[in-house]
């Protein structure tokens, strides 16, 4: 029953690639037109042909994980390019629909993240080890997106580059009061204290990063400026001149974007500036990855402009500027599985064969939500103000003289 219905799913789906698969009992099928690009994929055991039918996303992850679904002549970046690129073309049936439909609509009940839960959640992906962490992100521990002025850049100095972009929007000031809400391993912090003269506090719910951020700044040099706390951003009191957020607004929480983006308007000075940058969806909502959920991000989720506009209205902040950045993302994690994937022996010496898996089809799934899905990263700025900051772009972008500057505005008279 199970193979007859994966067999009409893909049959349907497959619209634009060539997939074959090769089913538990040895039986090999061939789906899509014979134009397009190709992969293969093999199945062991007919639980994972029902958890394929049941929770396509769900049961292909925990299958990879437990290689009771193996690519066949090609990568797993090839086999999932093909799949969602024929998701989006091809006939979803009408039972998967469903599921998708109660998975979005239990969003209330599973990103509710009270603070209790919501430190449980940063724990489960963060408080893993700083080791695993060091092998592939840049010496600064960057866990985001950076930002490619030149698609050469190296990580590390696209990190570099990220962190001036946003020091540029925030407009610092020596001394200026910052609030760094989901820190991580300090290293914004560090940079807005160590070359722009401020003083930070930086909040996180994950133990392990508040130690390794607390140790950082006193080895620099710098605990006169910087403070860490272990506070969920709902308990932070006082006003701030400067606020920033990176990488944190994933884990709030469809229900509670009303209180993050009140809460950000009633810590900022009214002359005050404030810079989010979070993973975003450039299409209408839907229902988050049950494998990433599980996983990755318990309580995580990727909102769509659609559902943080109404929050960021009503908190009576000024939209001052939104800025879109397409595939940085991308090429930013793809940096990452090269690192992780160049010390695989240092990682297996640490972990088994099916957490390694997960950390990889991890990496690659989000590459590809973000090269071929909906998915991109937003920056926010908002203020009480709308002249906080200047009214263009420009202060952002200082240019140097064009030659035409240069020439006289009329040409001479003969």
């Amino acid at each position: 029953m199970w193979a007859r219905l994966l067999d009409q799913f893909l049959t349907r789906m497959m619209v634009v690639d060539r997939l074959s698969v090769t089913y538990p009992d040895g039986t090999t099928r061939d789906y899509g037109p014979e134009t397009g690009d190709r992969a293969h994929l093999a199945l062991s055991g007919d639980d994972t042909v029902r958890a394929l039918v049941l929770n396509p996303d769900l049961g292909f992850g925990e299958a990879y994980m437990d290689e009771r679904l193996c690519p066949q002549n090609c990568t797993l970046d090839e086999l999932l390019t093909i799949i969602i690129r024929n998701r989006n073309h091809g006939h979803v049936p009408g039972w998967m629909l469903a599921l998708n439909r109660a998975r979005f609509h239990a969003r209330a009940f599973i990103q509710r993240n009270a603070p209790r839960t919501a430190r449980r959640n940063v724990a489960h992906h963060y408080d893993i080890s700083d080791d695993l962490y060091r092998l592939f992100l840049d010496a600064d521990m960057q866990y985001s997106c950076a930002y490619f002025r030149d698609p050469d850049m190296t990580l590390e100095e696209a990190q570099v580059a990220k962190k001036a972009h946003i020091a540029g929007k925030l407009r610092l000031e020596p001394g200026m009061r910052v609030l760094d809400i989901g820190c991580g391993w300090g290293g914004m912090a560090m940079t807005l204290a160590r070359d722009y003269g401020c003083e930070v506090l930086g909040v996180t719910l994950s133990d392990n990063q508040l130690a390794t951020a607390q140790a950082r700044v006193d080895e620099a040099g710098l605990s006169h400026k910087v403070r860490f706390d272990l506070r969920d951003y709902r308990h932070v009191k006082g006003t701030f001149d400067r606020i920033v957020s990176v990488g944190m607004l994933e884990h709030v929480g469809v229900p509670n974007y009303g209180t993050y983006f009140a809460k950000v308007s009633d810590l900022l000075d009214p002359d005050g500036v404030a810079l989010i940058h979070t993973i975003g969806r450039s299409a209408p909502p839907m229902a988050h990855s049950s494998w990433i959920n599980k996983y990755i991000f318990p309580g995580g989720y990727v909102p769509s402009l659609s559902e943080l506009a109404p929050a960021m209205e009503r908190s009576g902040l000024w939209q001052t500027d939104i800025e879109i950045w397409r595939l940085h993302y991308a090429q930013t994690i793809r940096h990452w599985r090269d690192r992780f994937n160049a010390r695989l022996d240092e990682v297996r010496a640490r972990y088994d064969d099916r957490f390694v898996r997960m950390f990889q089809y991890y990496l690659t799934v989000c590459i590809l939500a973000f090269e071929h899905q909906m998915q991109a990263v937003y920056h926010f700025q908002l203020a009480h103000r709308r002249d906080a900051v200047p009214l263009t772009r420009d202060y952002l972008y200082p240019r140097e003289a064009a030659p035409q500057d240069n020439a006289p505005a009329h040409a001479p008279a003969e």
